[in-house]
């Protein structure tokens, strides 16, 4: 017989924590450096549900629509990250809900954030979204155009850029060399903009690393992992 789903969650999240500690350690890092959210866009409430109750308190979702009502469903101790495409005519119902927008990939984005932040007298911690795979497929700026855009972001008043965000080329395909080679340069453009010690400018965060492959990115210095099928199951719409 088949666990319940609540169980079957809180076990592959324990599963999944151990693959971090033991990554952090082979990387002579600290797993308190890392922190995982559990991407619940194809989940079940169940499965939220059984998430948390197994001590998970970081979790990510792709669309706004379907998100809000997880985000009530959950108590107000959750840190909820939206880690998809933000389209601007979503941003008001995004702003005061999530504590991390994942995905800006542009200066309009960017500043329209900005703007409704600044009308409901908030700061917006968000991530700057970079295509380092330089695949068609994938959105974010490229590496050559992402200190330019991470500086210009640091002049609106009304978001906060906490750091960088990629997805890699899928492990089957590029193997593990090419993941690890933009995970690297992922690192190296936030310790280049990091350099510059902007106040506005703190790029603290790497967010990188997903199901395939989130071990590589703890070993490459990833603050942030978004993982969803390692921990609720195989979906095609699963992190």
């Amino acid at each position: 017989m088949n666990e319940p789903p609540r169980e079957q969650v809180g076990q592959r999240l324990r599963e999944v924590r151990a693959r971090i500690v033991e990554a952090a350690r082979r990387a002579g890092r600290s797993p308190a450096a890392v922190r995982l959210v559990a991407v619940s866009k194809a989940a079940t409430p169940a499965q939220v549900l059984g998430a948390y109750a197994a001590g998970q308190r970081e979790f990510g979702e792709s669309r706004v629509q379907d998100a809000l009502p997880k985000l009530d469903l959950l108590p107000d101790d959750v840190v909820w990250h939206l880690i998809g495409h933000l389209q601007s005519n979503k941003v008001n119902k995004v702003l005061g809900r999530f504590d991390l927008v994942h995905a800006v990939d542009g200066f309009e984005l960017g500043q329209r954030l900005s703007e409704k932040s600044l009308e409901r007298e908030l700061l917006t911690p968000v991530l700057l979204q970079v295509n380092c795979s330089g695949e068609e497929s994938k959105q974010g700026v490229s590496p050559g155009e992402a200190e330019d855009l991470a500086l210009a972001l640091a002049e609106l008043r009304g978001i906060v850029v906490k750091g960088l965000m990629t997805m890699a080329p899928p492990l089957q395909s590029g193997g593990a060399e090419a993941v690890r080679a933009s995970f690297r340069q992922l690192a190296a453009l936030r310790d280049g903009l990091r350099g510059r010690d902007l106040p506005r400018l703190p790029v603290e965060e790497l967010s990188m690393g997903m199901s395939g492959d989130f071990e590589i990115a703890v070993e490459e210095g990833a603050t942030i992992l978004r993982v969803g099928a390692a921990i609720f199951g195989a979906s095609p719409l699963d992190a």
